[in-house]
């Protein structure tokens, strides 16, 4: 829904002075803010047919994102679905991605008539026509079976909600707020956790605090964090005429304080109540520091209106800093909504500059994130938040070496502690992508130790334990496999899982940390792993032409064994650190581009899942960009749209639609652990870019790109680039990049292999 009509839909709905609403709601303007559709990949009937989003609320990198909850959420879940048609409350998530647990998560459920707390039992019936959902406020009017409507509004700071319900013609208006809930373990419906938490209620402060130890991946890894919780303190507008505390469905009418399992308490207003405004503190650390949370972001006295302005105003200083010109209205809104998807993950979990880490079990004073999805990310995610939130860069890379000192490494995907969830030890690419780019304010002499373990310490038990997917009972996986990788350069496919793909990447891996040993003045190390990164080729299989994982006596496992999210397709391009390598090892230009063609042609090519993302900008790279700028426009064009199922694949933390904008403005990081770009097809007239710490605005010019996807030629501030390359310095200190536009395929950029020293 546009923005104008959203302002004018809550006016008439709930009957606010426009001048005031006007101002909070619809400033500051922001064309670029108005075009994000939280809306966009939140439908799909099963985890893999869904973007795995949700029409959350929340300033950028946000501890907890509220949404509205139409479903329980668990591993493969999303408390939001658009397919759903009643909602049972507002929560406040920390769950990151579809494919991980939810943590210490709190619900604020309104209700009308007889209290029914049970989940099951508290839905009321809503309509999609009758939401509102904006990077900044979401509204919903819920019509509750005993007559009437209730009108349901949030926003949020970081770590505090702000809601507020506007009952009509209802009787006995009340609240519940859910503490604890029995939670499905994984995404195993028959394994059930029963979570013991707290809840009391302070009536004469108006307020309900809480503890929730729910942590839905607490299977995974060594890391129990054993007092890990969620806090929280809801503050009331309204006073309570009579309260109580419930587990399930049962009531313990006029009871304060409970611990239990499916603990909630519930509170009832005097009849004439029409509007309770309700604030959130949430903590990691404490009810205090939950309460001190909620006063210092969102005090006693602040509208509704004041919290979602200040909230659209920090998206407006993110999202305005690129201004469009051409393209279609639909391009517009992928590109802003992708634009807000990148901008949430990792997020931040520290609290007035302590926060609480799951790998001792303390508190500690610094910065912290968590919702490090980084076999996704690492691709292009993070150079994407280089570009665009550089300021949060050493805060972030400080949290991953922090989580290195706590817990002995650096994390893979760290879900409040690591989870072992995918492969490779990718952070090493953020540390090397960083430091090349130029980003300082953390350690980098602990940055190399701690990388440098990545690359030369196994995990525990590593010739005797799989360290299968969501395998229980392990230690930190790391580069599991590596016993074997450092004495014969592959993973056995008969002592781990997805060996090729352990192989591939460890390779990759080796490459990021040569370069964060070069940075850091250890050339021998740098030299070592520099030559081991070419371990790729020990599972090149020259009769059959593709990647093939290998057994440990080195014989061959098959060309289906071995794969992270992929097949023998994706992982033989999955050489981005060495692209004229493996070209080398396909026969030349020539014969990659066939095979190329042959992996498109022959439907291999998979959007939804990340080790594809970079296939396409390999034809520039063999000398036939044309080629790919055709595939990129197509992929762009199928795989994205502005509807509830507008990505083709989950999120994954941002990178399905890193890949897109970055594609939308004409380049793409195929090597995330250097400075280049590879040039594809800008899908706009004109972009003009104001980069954070830039003198210059960075301007994009690529007439008639709407219909016309070849590049004919490029130059940046007016000197002709004839490789299909361009240079992050070119890109981050601002001024003029021209694409010339063709409708045909052109001879730029062809006939070159580029040097490994320019990737």
């Amino acid at each position: 829904m546009r923005f104008a009509q959203f302002v004018s839909l809550v006016l008439g709905t709930i009957g606010l002075d426009d001048s005031r609403t006007q101002y909070t709601l619809g400033s500051p303007k922001s064309d670029a803010v108005d075009h994000v559709d939280p809306m966009i990949g939140v439908g799909g009937d099963s985890p893999n047919g869904s973007g795995g989003m949700i029409p959350s609320t929340a300033p950028p990198f946000a501890m907890t994102r509220w949404v509205a909850q139409t479903r329980q959420n668990y591993v493969s879940v999303t408390p939001y679905n658009r397919t759903d048609t009643t909602i049972h409350g507002f929560q406040g998530t920390h769950q990151p991605a579809i494919w991980m647990g939810e943590s210490g998560q709190v619900v604020i459920a309104p209700g009308a008539g007889k209290v029914t707390p049970a989940f099951e039992d508290r839905g009321i019936p809503f309509s999609h026509n009758d939401e509102v959902a904006t990077a900044s406020y979401y509204s919903v009017k819920m019509l509750p079976e005993t007559g009437g409507t209730i009108f349901g509004e949030h926003t949020s700071t970081s770590r505090v909600g702000h809601l507020r319900f506007t009952f009509q013609n209802v009787s006995q208006p009340h609240i519940i707020v859910q503490a604890t809930r029995n939670s499905v373990v994984s995404n195993n419906l028959s394994r059930i956790a029963n979570n013991i938490g707290d809840i009391a209620i302070l009536p004469s402060r108006q307020e309900i605090t809480g503890r929730n130890p729910e942590r839905q991946d607490d299977i995974l890894g060594p890391f129990t964090a054993s007092h890990f919780a969620g806090y929280f303190v809801a503050r009331f507008s309204t006073p309570f005429t009579s309260w109580g505390t419930a587990t399930n469905a049962t009531l313990h009418e006029n009871e304060t304080a409970r611990t239990d399992e499916q603990v909630m308490g519930y509170f009832r207003f005097a009849q004439n109540v029409t509007q309770v405004d309700v604030r959130v503190g949430v903590s990691f650390i404490s009810v205090n520091q939950a309460r001190a949370n909620l006063d210092k972001e969102i005090p006693d006295g602040t509208l509704l209106e004041q919290t979602a302005f200040n909230t659209r105003s920090a998206w407006a200083e993110k999202l305005d800093r690129i201004q469009i010109e051409g393209g279609t209205n639909e391009q517009k809104t992928v590109f802003y909504t992708g634009f807000y998807h990148t901008l949430q993950y990792p997020y931040e979990v520290d609290e007035d500059g302590q926060y609480y880490s799951g790998y001792d079990d303390r508190v500690h004073q610094g910065t912290s994130y968590s919702g490090y999805s980084i076999w996704d990310t690492f691709r292009a995610e993070w150079a994407w938040e280089l570009l665009f939130a550089p300021e949060r860069i050493p805060g972030m890379v400080t949290s991953m070496l922090n989580d290195y000192q706590e817990g002995g490494w650096l994390p893979m995907w760290k879900n409040i502690v690591e989870t072992n969830i995918m492969v490779g030890t990718h952070v090493d690419s953020l540390i090397a992508e960083s430091m090349l780019k130029g980003v300082r304010g953390f350690d980098e002499q602990l940055a190399f130790e701690a990388v440098h373990k990545d690359a030369t310490v196994p995990p525990v038990n590593d010739t005797t334990t799989q360290y299968a997917d969501r395998q229980e009972g392990t230690g930190v996986e790391a580069r599991a496999g590596l016993t074997l990788y450092a004495q014969v350069g592959y993973v056995g496919a008969d002592q781990h899982t997805e060996a090729g793909s352990r192989t591939l990447d460890y390779a990759f891996d080796d490459f990021a940390v040569s370069v964060v040993a070069r940075e850091t003045s250890h050339d021998d190390v740098a030299d070592f792993l520099l030559a081991r990164s070419q371990n790729y080729r020990k599972i090149f299989n020259n009769e059959t032409g593709f990647m093939e994982a290998r057994v440990s006596n080195g014989s061959w496992a098959g060309e289906d064994a071995g794969w992270t999210e992929g097949d023998k397709w994706a992982y033989t391009f999955d050489v981005m650190h060495d692209i004229p390598g493996l070209i080398e090892l396909k026969g030349g230009n020539a014969s990659f581009v066939k095979f190329l063609d042959e992996h498109f042609d022959g439907g291999h090519n998979d959007q939804t899942n990340e080790p594809s993302h970079h296939i396409p900008y390999l034809y520039a790279l063999a000398g036939a960009p044309s080629t790919g700028q055709a595939r990129i426009r197509s992929i762009a064009a199928v795989d994205y749209n502005a509807t509830a199922e507008g990505l083709a694949g989950n999120e994954d933390c941002g990178q399905m639609s890193a890949w897109w904008l970055f594609s939308a403005l004409g380049f793409y990081p195929v090597n995330p652990s250097s400075t280049s770009y590879v040039v594809g097809s800008p899908f706009f007239d004109k972009v003009t870019i104001d980069l954070p710490g830039s003198r210059l605005p960075l301007v994009i010019r690529a007439t008639g790109a709407a219909t016309k996807p070849y590049v004919q030629s490029l130059t940046v501030n007016g000197v002709r680039i004839g490789e299909p390359i361009l240079d992050h310095q070119q890109i981050a200190v601002g001024g003029e990049i021209v694409f010339e536009m063709s409708d045909s395929p052109q001879t730029w950029g062809s006939g070159l292999v580029v040097s490994h020293n320019e990737l």
